[in-house]
């Protein structure tokens, strides 16, 4: 069987770094924003050329947490409209709402997966406050056409850059430095995942940086001194230290899943898979290698009697999710499409050479 994705052979690479960042996890005593998170902060800004990284609990928060730094900052209000990709994972979605604000559906492009600069054009109103541009599945937005329209219309650009660690744009700035603040995953299965939850902020803004770190504790400023109604969101002292260890191996990682992918590009050659597209860049990741297949039921089946294991991001579309029942009535070709034809194949910087041939046959036989 060749695994979606083996997170434990992954991982296994790492266990005696592990294991000693551990034992000092354990000598240290200190198990909350202790050193081993701050010096990921430190790291993590560095690796994405930003001056300032937050560790908070996961994606969704960071998200969550950037947008409600605005509203404290007075930056956005209540009901503010945010442009978001209507193919989007549901958590980007969800971080609107959760902050008090208004999500608008811009339809993606069917090529690259990520927003349509027309479309969005087209979305904008009086009420719109921010674009919230994902990189879906590792490929960077269209940040140029983005920031035209955004500077425009004086629009915050919030990046969704949870499946982008480490893709650089061409003007060599890395995801977490294309816009006013960013939010990263660290949930396992990303390019650079933890060993449970996790999430980091990204900004070259001193003051959302030093209200995200109030807001992720509380509110606080001093111990029992709350300032903000905050919650509890902090990215995990022994996490942080993990992460450490897969941050030094992240680049060469990513250029192993390039090079799986390359080899997928060139080498399936079947009419009835419509392959991803890639100009071979670097600003893209393949944190997922996602075809379109028009019987995709029949497709999955096929793979699976094969001992290839496939799986669907996402089959149902947020605008359709039973609890976005106020968005159900939106009519969302584009996304719908893609939403019933999409299929992910394995990738993964631990993946054998005989494994990505046999995917290729086993497909070029479909």
């Amino acid at each position: 069987m060749i695994k979606f994705l083996d997170l434990h052979k992954i991982n296994e690479r790492f266990h005696p770094e592990f294991q000693l960042k551990f034992q000092e996890f354990l000598d240290s005593g200190y198990y909350i924003l202790g050193q081993g998170v701050q010096t990921f902060e430190e790291e993590f800004a560095k690796f994405c050329g930003t001056t300032f990284a937050i560790g908070v609990g996961n994606g969704l928060d960071a998200i969550t947490l950037i947008l409600k730094g605005y509203v404290a900052l007075g930056k956005l209000q209540e009901q503010d409209e945010v442009l978001v990709p209507a193919n989007t994972y549901i958590a980007s979605v969800l971080a609107i709402l959760q902050a008090g604000l208004k999500p608008v559906f811009v339809e993606p492009d069917l090529e690259t997966y990520n927003i349509s600069v027309s479309d969005l054009e087209q979305k904008i109103s009086s009420k719109t406050k921010a674009i919230l541009a994902v990189h879906l599945y590792g490929q960077l937005a269209e940040i140029d056409a983005i920031q035209n329209c955004a500077n425009q219309n004086n629009l915050l650009i919030i990046e969704d850059a949870a499946q982008a660690h480490g893709a650089v744009y061409h003007d060599g700035r890395k995801a977490g430095n294309l816009g006013h603040a960013a939010a990263f995953s660290f949930y396992p299965s990303k390019n650079l995942g933890a060993l449970g939850d996790g999430g980091a902020v990204t900004t070259n803004n001193e003051e959302l940086a030093n209200t995200i770190k109030k807001l992720r504790n509380y509110g606080t400023t001093s111990k029992y001194v709350n300032e903000l109604v905050g919650c509890n969101s902090r990215l995990d002292e022994i996490q942080a230290l993990f992460l450490s260890v897969k941050l030094n191996r992240l680049e060469a990682d990513n250029d192993v899943r390039r090079k799986i992918a390359n080899r997928y590009l060139a080498n399936i050659k079947n009419n009835k898979i419509i392959l991803p597209l890639y100009t071979g860049l670097a600003s893209h990741v393949f944190h997922l290698f996602v075809v379109r297949v028009a019987q995709r039921d029949h497709f999955m089946s096929y793979t699976k009697k094969h001992l290839i294991e496939t799986l669907n991001h996402y089959p149902v579309p947020p605008h359709k999710q039973e609890a976005l029942i106020d968005f159900n009535h939106l009519k969302l070709p584009i996304t719908e499409q893609i939403h019933n034809t999409i299929v992910s194949l394995p990738i993964s910087p631990v993946m054998e050479s005989h494994d990505v041939d046999y995917l290729i046959n086993v497909l070029n036989a479909y």
